[in-house]
């Protein structure tokens, strides 16, 4: 439960002066729901100004404070002409202070005729003349000027302003306990941060580092804790030690050999396979680099030692997918492998889960249906789950119910993850590293060209499919959920394809019904359409040999990691495939960069800590679906500078420090609360 301590901070907006329901919706566009995200929504720059006596003193395109006489108003001619109020300083320099449009009122209101007035803003010249245009403060003699002198500046929607989204924060601000501290002393002493409080305030009103470092720390913190915890709660629990005996592997009739990585991958699989703790590793391959022959491996392990296994997916397109290549992988050892969908009905789900119940089917395959409530085992000792961030912690620790014992678990992902984020993704697990392609895996030769080329590329289409290839036509899909330009961004794109090409198109979107969606996939799999117009949908897990066309619309809007993932749709069989690279006009020098960068190189690794390089961790891998970076307030300078030494800080909690018993683990208890990292809280409880 949470402390009471913090409960002010998890209050509603409408809780702050000022909030109703008017001002509610722009501050939730922002994400702002509660007072916690007010304190925590930092100042994106700070805008510092000069305090001077004259205008001699300023130059031009400077910010400056300074106090001056308002001598005359001059209105425009025309509504649309500018208004001046003309004002000197004390030495009898005139500036004009500039305004357009309604504004004007304004300035008749705030700059009275023979008056003094501090005036704040950027100074610049309009002919002969020096002028502030729509100065940014003008305060009466005798107000607070000093404070103006170094300004935030925060991100704002439609409806709000600086100083309302400044007032708001300076209510937040004011809600904000002291805290104890959870950070090890010597940390605080070397980099002398101030306390949690003092950083909040310090973060809003300078280009304070100490404090925004500090701010960054507790939320890595925090994370790595929680991590920590959820990992040393694993190795208390007793797992089940399987050790196969190579009977049903050895009769596996792979077309390739397997890589050398794969090798090393399956052994650091059956050594944790065969500790009494329950395993917890990430298999991290790159497109293509057979990451299903080592689920496959390991889940025979858990069959040879008379367990059973289960593999889920986060769609049902991929459970599928996964269903049909692992039965045909598995048909020669005698495995017998089922599917199990939120779809399956009847009399077909009643054999199904009465055969995982009596033990006749080794291992399952399916989206998270295989954990509901009615779905029983005989024995589950092993789990695998693919496409890993996609499922959060708390499902993760889920599973061990389903178990006579927490199963051991192979976490998957085919999003290559930066160096730098592996730790704050994935702390509490083991990762082994796909890092070679299986040989017989043809190069994908990628070319980047402008939207005006499409005619030129539609024929190019058209040859394809008079050779009996296939193609994949993907838009862009920017955010977590289709949004209504994408989906008629695809539906535009799907209508004139089709105008040119008939039923050989079928297309599929995130809010198609999934029966719709699951009848085009299937269509184009067994080949009865040529053309799939999709969204990302289609990023993961869609294995079409024939399709050897990937064709990428305003490419520039994806990451590089989801461009590699999309380009890896293609280039699975024996004939050659490209992928094309449509951009818009006006491409930024970084969207140039890596594009160029995706016509170099297949390596999706290097792609990975190369988009992390170009685009910082805000952008990470393009969208959400692809792996986001976990913080909010950390940036990616921070993660990689002070990521390491909050790792190692939680690592001397739990070993020296006394967990979260001692005095400093008190204080780590309001940490992770905090963060609403308390699921690293719950895992002691629970265990």
């Amino acid at each position: 439960m949470r402390p009471d301590v913090l409960n002010p901070l998890f209050a509603e907006t409408d809780t702050l002066e000022g909030v109703g329901p008017k001002l509610k919706k722009p501050l939730e566009k922002l994400g702002l729901t509660r007072i916690w995200d007010v304190a925590y929504h930092l100042p994106d720059r700070f805008v510092t100004r000069r305090a001077v006596e004259t205008l001699d003193e300023a130059g031009e395109g400077e910010n400056i404070v300074i106090r001056l006489t308002v001598t005359e108003h001059r209105g425009g001619r025309s509504p649309r002409a500018p208004y001046r109020v003309l004002a000197q300083d004390s030495i009898g320099n005139v500036l004009s202070i500039t305004y357009f449009g309604r504004a004007s009122y304004t300035a008749k209101k705030q700059l009275p005729v023979g008056e003094t007035r501090w005036v704040a803003g950027k100074l610049e010249r309009y002919g002969d003349m020096l002028q502030m245009v729509h100065p940014d403060h003008v305060v009466e003699e005798g107000g607070d000027t000093l404070q103006r002198l170094c300004e935030p500046v925060y991100r704002l929607s439609e409806g709000l302003t600086q100083p309302k989204v400044a007032g708001l924060v300076g209510q937040a601000l004011d809600r904000c306990p002291a805290l104890p501290e959870w950070i090890e002393p010597t940390q605080v002493d070397k980099h002398d941060w101030p306390a949690w409080q003092e950083a909040m305030r310090l973060a809003h009103k300078g280009e304070h580092k100490a404090a925004r470092d500090r701010l960054a720390y507790d939320e890595l913190l925090a994370n790595a804790l929680a991590l920590m915890l959820v990992r040393a709660d694993n190795r208390k629990r007793k797992g089940q030690p399987l050790q196969g005996d190579g009977s049903y592997r050895g009769k596996l009739d792979l077309p390739f050999p397997l890589t050398g990585a794969q090798k090393r991958s399956i052994a650091e699989i059956e050594g944790d396979m065969a500790q009494e703790a329950p395993m917890l590793r990430l298999l991290q391959g790159d497109v293509g680099a057979g990451k299903t022959v080592v689920a496959l491996e390991a889940m025979l392990i858990a069959v040879e030692a008379g367990a059973q296994a289960a593999l889920l997916a986060p769609t049902e397109i991929l459970a599928r997918q996964h269903y049909e290549s692992l039965r045909r992988m598995a048909e020669p050892t005698g495995a017998e492998v089922a599917l199990l969908t939120g779809r399956d009905k009847g009399k077909a789900r009643e054999a199904t889960l009465m055969g995982l119940l009596d033990g006749s089917i080794d291992f399952v395959v399916g989206t998270h249906a295989i954990f509901q409530d009615k779905v029983a085992y005989r024995n589950l000792a092993m789990v695998v789950i693919d496409e890993q961030h996609r499922f959060g912690v708390g499902q993760r620790l889920m599973l061990a119910s389903k178990g006579k014992r927490a199963p051991h678990v192979l976490a998957m992902t085919a999003t290559p993850i930066p160096r730098t984020l592996t730790l704050a993704q994935y702390g509490e697990l083991d990762v082994s590293k796909l890092d070679e392609l299986p040989p017989g895996r043809q190069s994908i030769d990628t070319v980047v060209m402008g939207q005006d080329k499409i005619p030129a590329l539609a024929e190019r289409l058209a040859a394809q499919f008079e050779q009996g290839r296939q193609a994949f036509w993907v838009c862009p899909m920017v955010r977590e959920m289709d949004g209504p330009e994408e989906i008629a961004a695809a539906e535009a794109r799907y209508a004139s394809l089709k105008e040119r090409f008939g039923d050989d198109v079928v297309m599929v979107h995130g809010q198609l019904a999934p029966e719709m969606k699951d009848a085009s996939m299937e269509r184009f799999a067994r080949g009865d359409a040529r053309l799939l117009v999709a969204t990302t949908v289609i990023e993961v897990g869609v294995d079409v040999p024939n399709a050897t066309l990937m064709v990428i619309e305003q490419a520039e809007r994806f990451g590089l990691a989801q461009l590699h993932q999309l380009r890896g749709r293609v280039g699975r069989g024996s004939e050659k495939s490209f992928c094309v690279l449509l951009h818009g006009e006006n491409l930024s020098e970084t969207a140039q960069k890596r594009l160029a960068l995706m016509r170099e190189t297949q390596d999706g690794f290097l792609l990975a800590e190369e988009d992390l390089r170009l685009r910082g961790g805000g952008e990470l891998l393009g969208t959400r679906q692809s792996g986001d970076t976990p913080f909010s307030i950390a940036s990616f300078e921070q993660i990689t500078e002070l990521l390491p030494k909050a790792h190692d800080d939680a690592r001397l909690l739990m070993e020296r420090d006394g967990g979260l018993e001692g005095k400093r683990g008190e204080a780590a208890r309001i940490l992770l609360y905090l963060f609403e990292r308390d699921f690293g809280v719950k895992t002691l409880r629970g265990g």
